[in-house]
């Protein structure tokens, strides 16, 4: 008795990226029986990928025909079965093992990405920035292969020095740091060269790029120049006038490092005076807040910039105090204009109902004049385009003159705008401007009525029209409407519906064509009533709303086809005169012979006779002319 043959195999090492020669011995457990045959199946036989793996079936020895990438496929799993060589039975259990593909220093760590660019404010204390750097190494895990450490390389420029610095809780992220400062104004950019090189033999490495842009901070008070102040000693301004100072600075341009910010530390006290920087040519604007009861007044001024002063000195940053702002002292006189009237209220708003009596007092307006009397204003009506209103030329008071209709073209959403000058008696003469806004309030005094009093009713396709009205009032006085016809009308017509914003008018029965005057009764949501007559014509028609020999609307003439046709007409009636003028030449008129007493009581008359017909006179008129010429 014969005992069964038992394999014992659990684990094949293959190196990646064997050199070769292929195809190769993977295993060789050669056994010489003519009664038995192998084979094998699984990963890299007879699944993905195909044609790596095979065996001799006589023999029993397994080949690998080409190399393999670990990073690929790490491991294999492969089936061996022993089977009779004349039946293809299986004479033994099927044996399974791996194949595992042992590691190599194939790959280098990698940066992502490799180029880094990061801006960097000029002030930024030393320390860890916002540079962060990630690299990745794809061979095995946890193994020297696949560990690396990250050093910095070089720079350009040498100051400040730069390192890496480990982030917590990962090795494959690290942070730039610096010690030092930056300093813009001598250097704007500077370039990192970073490395990270694995532990495995022979080690690979990689490099990444690290830009670093350097924005300027405010590292240079602004300064008022000699001439400056020596301008500034003295200043003469009107009230209300601005006055500025031209402040120089080193900064960048239009950022927060170069923008000025002016205060008055002193001379200031009642708040007679302000200043502010005016935004496009960073000077300060000195004015006038409130009249000045001092002749001469000395101001002493100082300026900053935006953000606060950083200074690198000797690849350090300077702490401590910050120095005092620069200052300038300015004497101020102050000369007294025309100021303007002032109303309370440069835009009032007054509410009323349309359709008020006239002589209503809309406003009279409140007002006060630092320099001049206001009872010697004078008011004058500047924007009225309905002439609904009036002004007393002395008191400004604003008086309705006439109805106001909300429902008027001037009138725009509810509202009616009035303007009205205040004029003092200054020299110059100054004016101070108010705007009335007159809401409106709507009442229900507009009746519904039809859109369009004309519709046509295509007896051989439709039995119905639409009836659109329309009512000029505004919520709640409008729509919705209430329709209805007369008792006499309601066995051929009827409404759908008869409560809407529209309806439709149908014919009960099929009316003969012809044309049909439908009066309508419509009422708005108040109950306001009008009655209105909607003209059908029911016809056959060849198109929407035309009429069987009716031309359509775009085929009507229009009003130069018309204005030509009277223009040829009356050409033809000059042409019909000049004729009968040229006949009447050869006429005789000189006498006609007539027999009233025989003709019995006619009205014949004697055209021959002074006072004769028209015919007559315009013969003679053309013999006259005859005469003259002669």
């Amino acid at each position: 008795i014969r005992s069964k043959r038992r394999w014992v195999l659990s684990t094949i090492d293959l190196e990646e990226n064997m050199p070769g020669p292929y195809p190769a011995i993977l295993y060789n457990d050669k056994k010489e029986d003519n009664t038995i045959k192998f084979r094998i199946k699984g990963q890299g036989v007879t699944e993905k990928p195909l044609g790596l793996f095979s065996i001799d079936e006589n023999t029993g020895i397994v080949y690998v025909h080409q190399p393999i990438d670990r990073e690929v496929y790490h491991i294999f799993h492969v089936d061996f079965d022993v089977l009779d060589r004349q039946t293809d039975a299986m004479v033994d259990k099927t044996l399974s093992f791996n194949v595992e593909i042992k590691d190599k220093n194939d790959n280098r760590p990698v940066f992502t990405p490799s180029t880094l660019r990061v801006s960097v404010p000029e002030n930024t204390p030393e320390g860890v920035l916002q540079a962060t750097l990630q690299a990745h190494d794809n061979d095995q895990k946890d193994t020297p292969n696949s560990q690396f450490t990250m050093r910095v390389v070089s720079q350009d420029p040498a100051s400040p020095t730069f390192t890496m610095r480990d982030m917590p809780g990962t090795a494959t992220v690290k942070q730039l740091a610096f010690t030092g400062c930056f300093d813009y104004d001598k250097e704007k950019s500077y370039k990192v060269l970073v490395e990270a090189r694995d532990q495995g033999t022979p080690t690979m490495f990689s490099t990444a790029t690290v830009i670093l842009d350097i924005t300027d901070y405010n590292t240079h008070p602004p300064e008022f120049s000699s001439a400056t102040v020596s301008q500034a000693n003295k200043r003469t301004l009107p009230e209300g006038y601005p006055n500025s100072e031209l402040v120089p600075n080193k900064d960048t341009p239009n950022t927060p490092s170069s923008r000025a910010v002016f205060s008055i530390l002193k001379g200031n006290e009642e708040g007679n005076y302000k200043i502010e920087t005016d935004s496009k040519t960073n000077e300060g604007v000195l004015s006038v807040v409130k009249v000045n009861k001092t002749e001469i007044t000395e101001l002493e001024i100082a300026v900053e910039n935006e953000e606060k002063l950083f200074q690198c000195v000797d690849g350090k940053a300077v702490t401590g105090t910050t120095p005092k702002p620069n200052t300038v002292k300015v004497a101020v006189k102050v000369i007294d204009v025309n100021d303007p009237p002032v109303f309370k209220k440069q835009v009032e708003k007054v509410y009323r109902n349309e359709n008020g009596p006239p002589g209503d007092v809309l406003l009279v307006p409140e007002i006060k004049d630092e320099d001049s009397d206001v009872n010697k204003l004078r008011y004058e009506l500047i924007q009225d385009p309905a002439k609904w209103v009036s002004v007393d030329p002395k008191t400004g008071k604003i008086t309705t003159v006439q109805t106001m209709d909300r429902e008027s073209p001037f009138v725009k959403n509810g509202t009616y705008t009035v303007v009205v000058h205040a004029i003092d008696d200054g020299q110059p003469p100054a004016t101070g401007t108010c705007t009335v806004v007159v809401y409106l309030g709507d009442l229900n005094d507009n009746a519904p009525h039809l859109i369009s009093k004309n519709a046509v009713m295509c007896g051989n396709k439709v039995n119905r029209v639409d009836v659109k009205p329309r009512d000029l009032d505004g919520p709640p006085f409008a729509n919705p409407f209430t329709f209805s016809l007369g008792e006499e009308l309601k066995n051929l017509w009827t409404l759908d519906p008869t409560t809407g914003t529209n309806t439709s008018l149908i014919s009960l029965t099929s009316l003969p064509y012809g044309n049909y005057s439908v009066p309508l009764k419509i009422q708005d949501q108040q109950g306001l009533q009008a009655e209105d007559v909607l003209q059908v014509v029911v016809c056959e028609c060849t198109r929407i709303n035309t009429c069987r020999g009716r031309l359509p609307f775009s085929s009507r003439l229009g009003p130069a086809a018309i204005g030509l046709m009277f223009a040829g007409l009356l050409l033809l009636a000059f042409l019909l005169l000049f004729c009968f003028l040229c006949e009447c030449k050869s006429k005789n008129f000189q006498h006609i012979p007539l027999n009233l007493e025989e003709e019995g009581n006619q009205t014949l008359v004697k055209y021959n006779m002074e006072g004769g017909g028209s015919i007559y006179k315009v013969c003679e008129t053309v013999r006259l002319a005859e005469s003259l010429e002669l």
